[in-house]
């Protein structure tokens, strides 16, 4: 039995063409006992494994516990100087791009000094509703995380170095 076999879940592939690295994330619903106080939506990177075909990287994700419904993708492609942003569905084993645009909201940062990004509050099982991600290495800004005794809740921070552009998206309600 293969080492993929043996992984829960469901599995697909994409490949990168040259100077294009894809990231995704799966998008949760917050549980309902937990939703009075988290965000409504978490996102969670996807696991890869990376195979190179010439000039081009062909990247196999993970989802663990794919949901019965599908599961709800964001898709982040990073190229020299821009950031693609589709919305997928994972049905089956295929993925779907999305006509339906899910609310999200995204951005570019930028300081010319060190600084901290923003107070976001997770759920009671540390899942959080955005993320901050370098272009240059798609790597995520990892929060350091702390207690807000004034509203009882766990939070985190990112510090961001100066003269550098960083790509932060946030999952949110939609208000209609």
């Amino acid at each position: 039995m293969s080492e993929e076999e043996l992984l829960q879940g469901k599995h697909f592939s994409i490949t990168d063409p040259k100077d294009v690295n894809t990231v995704i994330y799966r998008i949760n619903e917050t549980e309902k006992e937990f939703l009075k106080d988290s965000p409504k939506y978490t996102i969670e990177r996807l696991g890869y494994t990376e195979q190179f075909l010439g000039e081009n990287k062909k990247k196999t994700f993970f989802v663990d516990e794919p949901s019965q419904n599908g599961n709800q993708l964001v898709i982040l492609s990073f190229g020299k100087e821009k950031v693609v942003v589709n919305m997928g569905i994972l049905e089956e084993d295929k993925v779907k791009i999305s006509k339906k645009p899910m609310p999200m909201k995204f951005k570019t940062l930028y300081s010319e000094k060190e600084t901290e990004y923003k107070d976001f509050t997770y759920t009671p099982n540390l899942k959080r509703p955005i993320t901050i991600i370098d272009p240059e290495t798609t790597e995520e800004i990892k929060p350091v995380l702390y207690y807000d005794e004034n509203t009882n809740e766990v939070k985190g921070k990112c510090k961001l170095k100066p003269y550098k552009s960083y790509f932060a998206f946030e999952i949110r309600e939609s208000k209609d």
